[in-house]
């Protein structure tokens, strides 16, 4: 089996680009992975990119190819994948495998969404397409009002607060703020959460990520092409893999747990031989501030109960013993849904490389992990990456 090295990342600044189109904001993140890469696009064997609602937002299906074409990228074998918010990692994942199966020696992964010219109203009716429409959408659930169930089946378990939920929102705007790249670089206090108009109790309008714009991209290579052509790849994907769940809350045996995400973490463990507790940094997907609390229950970071004080506890800052989300996390580095997934790869690969804003608070770290969820943890992409040099 081959090993799987990160090459090369490229990521656009997600925001608002109203102006600009799918395409470029695609070719932009991976044109600049494959220059930091220094491969050359005519050997790129595969591409898989990662995308949700392009026919809603674009009025473009079919988009794998159109990407690939935008960087002269012509006769590799192109996918679009699509699986809600997870697509990017998904995507990450369909890279993975194609180069440990010998099917590939170089795979261009990325994603993008663009949202903000749809407005809120339009961007959220899009978005709810990743719950159930027959059983979910008909008497109007939302995502937030879906993260507010989970919310509340998790403290009516274990117990926690508005306060708790709150810690995270200021932690990753504190995180963001280093993150160019980020939505919003700007700190808020922990008043600013809890004065915040309620959306879904106890959920409010700080304790949400935003509607973003923006492209991700990563090349990865076998380590026998890195070598034959002396490319630095100094992190390694270890260990990959997804998991799936009901899409309807009412069909999951319990609300207080994403079973998906425990699954796909010891997968992930697994092949790549290590266990949580060698974890040194994670970016985990926290479209609520709820659903970081699930995420690091899910990967065995925490025991079940005592994530929800973790960042009121200070452990999973930028200063605390597992930092968590230092990007800023998809609550205010921004969740542009396709490339969310590939933008975790670039960020947690930057951190462990040294060339982060934030990596000087983990430059001792050597192993961390990705989790990259969709709808309400219906599917899942963990990704584990490992210094190698």
């Amino acid at each position: 089996m081959n090993r799987v090295m990160v090459a090369g990342s490229g990521a656009t600044e997600f925001g608002k680009h109203p102006e600009r189109t799918g395409r470029e904001l695609f070719a932009e993140a991976a044109t600049s992975a494959l220059r930091d890469a220094s491969v050359d696009p005519d050997a790129v064997d595969v591409c898989y990119y990662g995308n949700f609602m392009g026919e809603v937002t674009d009025e473009q299906g079919h988009q794998g190819p159109l990407m690939a074409e935008q960087l002269g990228i012509k006769n590799a074998r192109t996918t679009r994948v699509e699986n809600a918010c997870a697509s990017g990692g998904y995507a990450v994942a369909e890279g993975v495998s194609a180069i440990r199966g010998g099917q590939a020696d170089v795979a261009l992964v990325g994603g993008m969404e663009r949202m903000t010219h749809m407005g809120t109203t339009e961007a959220t009716d899009g978005l709810a397409m990743a719950a159930d429409a027959l059983h979910e959408g008909p008497v109007g659930m939302t995502f937030p009002a879906a993260y507010a169930l989970l919310a509340n089946a998790y403290m009516d378990q274990y117990g926690g607060s508005r306060e708790d939920l709150a810690a995270i929102a200021v932690k990753n705007h504190d995180h963001a703020t280093a993150n160019s790249r980020a939505q919003y670089q700007t700190a808020i206090s922990r008043s600013d959460v809890l004065g915040a108009p309620m959306v879904a109790s106890p959920l409010g309008l700080l304790d949400a990520c935003p509607v973003t714009d923006g492209a991700a991209a990563t090349v990865l290579v076998s380590a026998e092409f890195a070598g034959d052509h002396d490319i630095h790849t100094p992190v390694e994907i270890t260990g990959s893999a997804c998991a799936g769940d009901s899409i309807a809350l009412q069909d999951r045996p319990t609300l207080n747990r994403t079973l998906a995400a425990e699954r796909a973490a010891l997968d992930a463990y697994d092949a790549a031989a290590i266990g949580p507790d060698d974890i040194d940094v994670a970016e985990v997907h926290d479209c609520f501030t709820i659903a970081e609390v699930l995420a690091l229950e899910a990967l065995q970071l925490y025991d079940p109960g005592t994530a929800i004080g973790a960042a009121r506890r200070e452990e999973t800052t930028k200063e605390g013993d597992l930092p968590v989300n230092l990007s800023g996390g998809l609550k205010a580095k921004g969740h542009p849904v396709g490339a969310t997934g590939v933008s975790q790869l670039v960020e947690l690969t930057g951190l462990l490389t040294g060339y982060h804003p934030n990596s000087e608070h983990v430059s001792d770290a050597t192993v961390g992990v990705t989790h990259n969820a969709g709808g309400t943890v219906a599917s899942v992409a963990v990704h584990v990456l490992e210094v190698t040099e």
